[in-house]
């Protein structure tokens, strides 16, 4: 199997995106004939209730959860020989010319492109005083580095072998950061421009899928991470951005009003 994935590597990563697309498009086709029906009813329409954000929130946090007992307590299990096969498979199959491109591709999610960009982001939207957008763009970006880094430390799992020169990475490698980071950052990125320009809903979704699926897979095909290392920081990733939004759409909230 680590074999034939390896020698339809790229195929896969563009059925992938693909995939992910159409599900992101037929999801967000659901919420807004939702929030329709809402509006109908005299209902606030936000864009993720509460109980289904938690509960969302919960099964994207035992996702990950089963990741990692599968990885931690199965050293010698079908997904560790499955990570580890898979990538010395792509180590031997994915020529230069491609790890290169792909090498390009990965940097979208660094830390030195997300950071300065999303202060920037924070500054404009406190500047067009959309204040509690703000806070929670400001909360959900700063959760990026303390919840991340302290999975890895938790796990202090050894990168995967790379030696192709193209990037190096040190640390620890589960859970993704990169896969985490770009799930947070363009997945809220998303949220808020579906909140100021929500008439361009699909173009946002489709962008923001995208760049979370070529940077997760590009750290997978440079080989400086396992395949279930971008798995577990998709799921964590996520289970953190459906909180902030959660958080984000009980704010906009108008305060119920209290009876003399």
């Amino acid at each position: 199997m680590p074999e034939w994935i390896a020698a339809h590597a790229l195929l896969l990563w563009a059925l992938l995106l693909l995939l992910a697309l159409l599900a992101g498009d037929l999801a967000w086709q659901h919420n807004a004939r939702w929030q329709h029906r809402a509006r109908h009813r005299g209902e606030p329409a936000v864009v993720l209730r509460r109980h289904v954000g938690l509960l969302l929130a919960l099964v994207l946090a035992l996702a990950f959860t089963a990741i990692a007992f599968a990885v931690n307590a199965q050293q010698g299990g079908r997904l560790p020989g499955f990570d580890t096969g898979l990538a010395e498979q792509l180590r031997a199959q994915l020529p230069t010319p491609v790890l290169r491109a792909i090498a390009m591709l990965t940097h979208l999610g660094d830390l030195l492109w997300v950071a300065p960009l999303s202060a920037v982001i924070a500054v404009f939207l406190l500047w067009r005083r959309h204040r509690r957008l703000a806070g929670a763009w400001i909360i959900a970006l700063f959760g990026i580095l303390p919840i991340n880094g302290g999975l890895k430390a938790l796990f202090q799992r050894v990168r995967p072998l790379h030696d192709h020169g193209f990037i190096v990475e040190p640390g620890w490698s589960f859970p993704s950061g990169h896969a985490f980071g770009a799930m947070v950052f363009y997945g809220m990125l998303a949220y808020v421009l579906l909140r100021l320009t929500p008439r361009f809903h699909r173009a946002i979704i489709a962008a923001a899928v995208l760049l979370i699926g070529m940077i997760g897979i590009s750290r997978i095909l440079l080989q400086v991470h396992y395949f279930s290392d971008v798995m577990a920081g998709y799921a964590a990733g996520a289970a953190w951005l459906v909180v902030c939004i959660v958080v984000a759409e009980t704010l906009r909230q108008p305060l119920p009003e209290t009876s003399p």
